[in-house]
């Protein structure tokens, strides 16, 4: 797969996700749409990893991006913990008091909440946002390279508020890193900024 297609598949298997949420209280329970709506979202993360890798490759400051690069895939791995769980909890219950049974059983071991649930999947936006800022900072003035940091800030934000809102969330990602006919994205870099 090319750059440009992950930073194309990612969100779009983001948004998927987000759209099956929406379809429903039988998403949010045992069953075919809780299934697929989180082996969209392991899929999603997973095509995350290589575009936080050649954001990385291609920021200018490279002990700040690799930095920003790490926190980001750490998030990127308690997302995937999470969504694994998440799947394990759905195919071993029955229906959602089950679900609810198992989740506080899981829960109930230390840290997994910080790791798994709460801060770990923060990580991602924040070290996106962070590659974003640094490949901002380091590209010449002008219009518009403020833009991808913004967009991930607005996607983040969004999907904050409610995860039914979560493709909303990912067009705003796929806005912010795959290119638009016409326009140059994140995965089409000028050779100039390659290093």
């Amino acid at each position: 797969m090319t750059p440009r297609t992950y930073a194309t598949a990612a969100p779009a298997l983001l948004a998927g996700y987000g759209l099956v949420r929406m379809s429903g209280e039988a998403a949010r329970s045992p069953g075919v749409l809780w299934t697929t709506g989180h082996l969209l979202l392991l899929a999603s993360l997973a095509l995350f990893v290589p575009v936080v890798l050649g954001l990385r490759r291609r920021t200018a400051h490279p002990g700040a991006a690799s930095a920003a690069a790490a926190v980001a895939l750490l998030g990127i791995a308690a997302g995937i913990v999470q969504a694994a769980i998440d799947l394990e909890v759905g195919l071993r219950a029955q229906d959602r008091a089950g679900m609810d049974a198992l989740f506080l059983a899981v829960k109930a071991h230390p840290g997994v909440t910080p790791a798994v649930y709460t801060v770990g999947p923060l990580l991602f936006y924040i070290g996106l946002l962070a590659l974003l800022v640094t490949r901002a900072l380091a590209r010449p003035a002008k219009a518009g390279r403020w833009l991808p940091p913004v967009l991930v800030l607005a996607g983040t934000a969004v999907m904050s508020l409610s995860l039914d809102l979560m493709a909303l969330g990912a067009l705003c990602f796929w806005l912010a890193l795959a290119p638009i006919p016409g326009l140059k994205g994140l995965a089409e870099v000028p050779r100039s900024e390659q290093h």
